[in-house]
């Protein structure tokens, strides 16, 4: 067995069993739950023998055929059993998840899951801090790129994007998930970091966020403080880049000036008790909003590539809708003209329901609750239990989309609706509920930026192979490079 081989068995057996991850959630001795706490019946159990014996299924076909296997054996509600060590309970589908998205912190939590983050983000805050105050900085990402936002940043997304992609030539081949990571973390620098990191120290900034980037490895993950170079690395980048950000921070406050980005809407955020950010909390909130948003839209953005260009009609049908923008735009496309591009937006959902960016959710119980699955039985879960719901599987079932391994953006048009007829955690590519992703506005409007250029501009064709998922990754992406021959012909 080679090591891309083992590496992809250990990922498998680490998302499934949730070893790894339970133990960081929990904190603690794992005992056993007593089934006297509990007023109901338990979910069914798969043992490790069970799941040995799936592993053949794994290495070949790879982890979401796995997890499907067990949902259409075990049903949407069931647990699994690291040899009697750590149980997880599985919960898919919509009907199980309802209290997964929507429980109160105090009742079900990341416990300890994200603790690896603070030492990339910094101590004040996030997950280095207190549970209220950590509610109150997500409120701020939540306010700082709210949807009524989104105007003010389209001016510099086009800017960005058109100086970009007018360094290509006439014709050429390119690497498009290279070229995607390059022109988000521009983008990044613009319309978030504002306009005197973009235009004075972008290439530290950039070269520092790559070195925190490299810091996330499943020892990082574990052992978060372990002094490893990876850590050590990440740490002297964290603290260079808080020094760059402070420095932006205090210049705008002791001058006064004022800028239309997210780093000025965190500045002027406040607390509950009138108390304002203070310059270390800006930096790592923006740090935080970084290092978020550019796996979700460097990962999107390659996969709507690969399956726009792999499928001509739906390739023909986004064109045809720019030919119509364009038409009715004639000075060029700006913020209502974006909103209007539901085949484009189609086209980038279908891509992150077919490939998540991230393939499993997880949370600890703090307060017993009950799920009911579609076929009306329940099933009780235990406080301490830790529970885990599998984007890729949920965003693959069959009661809810139409022939799920299709390619189709027309499930979510206006007369299939699919994602939402099937209830309202039909889709979480996003997350939900009290954790959905506070940037996902954003991110479609900065891909539909960039895809309606290429796709107004540039006549384009997949070279390389549609790519494999890499699940050798701590956060799985495309496989390998997406070379794509551009012709420029624009609208």
């Amino acid at each position: 067995m080679d090591l891309t081989s083992l590496t992809t068995m250990w990922w498998a057996i680490a998302l499934l069993f949730i070893t790894v991850l339970a133990t960081k959630i929990t904190r603690a001795r794992i005992t056993n739950i007593d089934p006297q706490r509990t007023t109901g019946q338990l979910p069914p159990m798969v043992n490790g023998l069970a799941l040995l014996g799936l592993l053949p299924t794994l290495l070949k076909k790879g982890l979401p055929p796995m997890f499907n296997y067990l949902y259409v054996n075990y049903g949407s509600v069931f647990s699994v059993s690291c040899f009697g060590v750590i149980k997880v309970t599985l919960l898919i589908g919509p009907e199980a998840t309802t209290h997964f998205f929507q429980g109160l912190e105090s009742e079900i939590s990341h416990g300890n899951l994200l603790e690896f983050t603070v030492p990339m983000f910094g101590k004040a805050v996030g997950y280095g801090r207190d549970t209220a105050t950590r509610m109150e900085q997500m409120r701020f990402h939540s306010e700082a790129l709210r949807a009524s936002r989104l105007r003010s940043h389209v001016s510099p997304m086009l800017q960005e994007v058109e100086d970009f992609f007018a360094k290509w030539g006439e014709e050429g081949v390119v690497d498009l998930k290279l070229e995607f990571e390059q022109l988000l973390m521009l983008i990044s620098g613009r319309c978030l970091l504002g306009k005197e990191v973009r235009e004075n120290m972008f290439d530290e900034v950039y070269t520092l966020f790559r070195e925190i980037e490299k810091g996330v490895t499943l020892i990082s993950f574990l052992f978060p403080y372990l002094p490893t170079p990876a850590n050590r690395q990440r740490d002297r980048a964290r603290i260079r880049l808080t020094e760059i950000l402070s420095n932006v921070v205090e210049s705008r406050k002791s001058s006064g000036r004022v800028e239309e980005d997210t780093l000025q809407k965190l500045i002027d955020s406040k607390y509950k008790d009138g108390r304002p950010t203070t310059v270390e909390e800006v930096a790592g909130l923006i740090i935080g909003l970084l290092f978020a948003g550019k796996h979700t839209s460097s990962h999107t953005s390659t996969w709507t590539g690969a399956c726009l260009l792999s499928h001509p009609a739906f390739l023909r049908a986004a064109i045809e809708e720019q030919h119509q923008v364009a038409k009715k735009y004639k000075d060029g496309p700006e913020y209502n003209a974006f909103l209007e591009m539901d085949t484009l937006h189609n086209c980038i959902k279908e891509a992150l329901r077919k490939n998540p960016a991230t393939p499993l959710l997880v949370r600890r119980v703090h307060k017993r609750f009950t799920v009911q699955t579609k076929e009306g039985q329940q099933y009780d879960i235990p406080q301490d239990y830790i529970v885990a719901t599998p984007t890729i599987v949920n965003n693959y079932i069959p009661y809810i989309y139409t022939d799920p391994q299709v390619y189709d953006p027309n499930r979510f048009g206006p007369e299939r609706r699919e994602d939402k007829v099937g209830g309202k955690f039909s889709y979480t590519s996003f997350g939900g509920g009290r954790h959905v992703c506070t940037g996902e506005a954003y991110a479609y409007m900065q891909l539909k930026v960039i895809w309606s250029h290429l796709l107004r501009n540039f006549d384009l064709e997949l070279v390389s192979p549609f790519p494999n998922t890499d699940w050798s990754k701590f956060l799985p992406d495309p496989q390998g490079k997406l070379l794509v021959r551009y012709t420029r012909n624009g609208i």
